[in-house]
């Protein structure tokens, strides 16, 4: 099980950040600053944070900014595939910009989520009867345990 740091540079956070500008014009969406902020610093952490964490940090930029605009802003960024909401249980919903394929661990106990790659996970077989009925749009792989930070 290989961790998987999300360390942007600023290369690829331009990049990235450009992606993110034609994606949100091809779904008919208004690119504004507030919107970039709140991609550009979901992008920045591997923490998978809350609404609450990322609304802390784009206040610094837009001290204007409110809590459901951000909110509303995460909504929409996964509705459009540019941001994904890491699935759990009775916490608040925790976002990951991260598009390269990947799967989640949860600590049960600090609730740390890290982010793992383990190739066979990556293609997934879903049942036919499954694809018969749906249209499957993504698969995702979630594990929760004990972190080795909280195991000592």
């Amino acid at each position: 099980m290989k961790n998987i740091e999300n360390e942007i540079d600023g290369k690829e956070l331009k990049s990235k950040t450009e992606w993110f500008v034609t994606h949100c014009r091809r779904a008919g969406l208004k690119v504004t600053p507030q919107r970039i902020a709140v991609y550009q610093e979901l992008l920045k952490t591997n923490e998978h944070p809350s609404a609450e964490i990322l609304y802390q940090k784009v206040k610094q930029i837009f001290p204007s900014i409110s809590l459901d605009t951000v909110n509303r802003t995460l909504v929409t960024l996964s509705e459009i595939g540019a941001a994904f909401v890491v699935e759990g249980s009775g916490d608040a919903k925790r976002y990951d910009a991260g598009s390269d394929k990947h799967q989640h661990f949860k600590c049960i106990k600090c609730r740390r989520i890290i982010d793992f790659h383990h190739k066979p996970f990556d293609d997934i077989k879903i049942p036919a009867y499954i694809n018969d009925k749906f249209k499957v749009l993504r698969k995702t792989v979630y594990i929760e345990g004990i972190c080795d930070l909280c195991d000592k």
